[in-house]
């Protein structure tokens, strides 16, 4: 593929791509990312820049002023690894056992370094300035991620104008591009139910207050959030993956235990869901005779492109990629902790393809197997550069 007047260099995409292959090296899980933190840290200081760290425990912020005033735009990059053992058998494969860059963090962290040194080459015809936000902790979300972490501690003061961030993707391949208006990652909640009752024989049940039957209709109960208490025209997923109970096949037990996860992308359905989830879990509780301890923990909001910022990065990705290669279309109930800063500030999110099935680069985001065509890295920096230039020219 072929960009005109591209941004980035021969030499700059080899020097991406080794960031990139050493950071997956060396995986760091959330807020212990701190060699990565380093690697990052060292280059800003190489370009002349002066980088803040321990933002949020273990990000890195960065601000580029340009030589002529204007906008702020802050350009977030993911940091953290995953607990997998990776299985890929490459000269670059995870040094560090049970832990890998699964999920593609390490290349949008090396993108963001050589989107910095690109700007600094530039910076005296910039008008505006850029805020470099690397991010850690993402893999934990909501509350406990590393945006919120980063946010308190104060990455949006001063706040800026926009936020531009990107992910390679690999449910497309390699050369298509994915922005999408509004919702295009969903809320992510956990709940957990303990669920009371009295335990017994199981050859005399007529003395037990049955904990696992009542558990087992709140199961097929809650789906009743999405059959009958959502528009149809609105996506939500209710999914009960961990159930618990007893301790013998004779012995009906004390309690039962279920755990799992909601996902939706609409903000207004997201605060009236977790009142619905209680009204089923203890009405059934109610008409069993048993009694339900709820914790319904929020995660990520759900991640909400802004349509005027769409604007910007579909202009950028049509430069790189061509408007065939555009997609608006592409959403996924997966989260991400982006939304923390997509709820403040208005900005995109882009999916940048990878997967490449002729190199056998096709498996998903936290498979073992994971791994990415390189070029996506060269394809995400370009258009990751020229949404925020796109913007600061506006």
């Amino acid at each position: 593929m072929t960009i005109a007047t591209p941004h980035f260099t021969g030499a700059d995409v080899d020097e991406l791509i080794a960031v990139r292959r050493d950071l997956h090296q060396h995986p760091e899980l959330g807020f212990e990312e701190v060699r990565t933190a380093g690697i990052v840290a060292t280059k800003l200081r190489a370009l002349g820049l002066e980088p803040r760290t321990e933002v949020g425990r273990t990000g890195v912020m960065c601000t580029i002023r340009g030589g002529k005033p204007g906008r702020t735009v802050l350009l977030r990059a993911d940091m953290d690894a995953l607990p997998i053992q990776e299985e890929n058998d490459t000269p670059y494969r995870s040094q560090s056992a049970g832990k890998m860059h699964a999920c593609g963090h390490d290349c949008h962290t090396s993108i963001l370094i050589a989107i910095a040194k690109r700007l600094v080459a530039q910076q005296k015809d910039l008008a505006g300035t850029v805020v470099l936000c690397f991010q850690p902790a993402e893999e934990l979300g909501g509350p406990k991620g590393g945006a919120e972490a980063m946010i308190q501690d104060g990455a949006l003061d001063p706040k800026p104008d926009a936020a531009f961030g990107l992910h390679v993707w690999q449910d497309l391949p390699l050369g298509v591009v994915g922005v999408t208006e509004g919702p295009w990652m969903a809320a992510v909640d956990e709940f957990t139910v303990t669920v009371k009752g009295k335990g017994a024989h199981a050859a005399m049940p007529q003395g037990s207050i049955d904990p696992v039957v009542c558990a087992a209709h709140m199961v097929t109960a809650l789906q009743s959030l999405v059959s009958r208490n959502t528009d149809p025209f609105q996506q939500l997923v209710v999914s009960v993956t961990q159930l618990r109970a007893g301790s013998a096949f004779n012995i009906i037990p004390e309690t039962a235990w279920f755990n799992g996860t909601i996902r939706l992308f609409d903000r207004e359905l997201w605060t009236r869901v977790p009142g619905q989830f209680e009204r089923v879990v203890k009405g059934v509780a109610a008409a069993f005779g048993c009694e339900a301890d709820i914790l319904y923990e929020r995660g990520n909001m759900p991640t909400v492109n802004d349509k005027a910022m769409c604007a910007f990065a579909r202009t950028a990705a049509t430069e790189v990629v061509g408007a065939a290669n555009l997609r608006d279309d592409v959403r996924t109930m997966g989260g991400e902790d982006f939304s923390s800063f997509l709820a403040r500030v208005p900005g995109v999110f882009i999916a940048v393809g990878s997967r490449n099935e002729d190199k056998g680069l096709v498996h998903e985001h936290h498979h073992p197997r994971f791994d990415v065509d390189e070029e996506s890295l060269r394809i995400g920096a370009e258009i990751l550069l020229r949404t925020a230039l796109n913007y600061l020219a506006s």
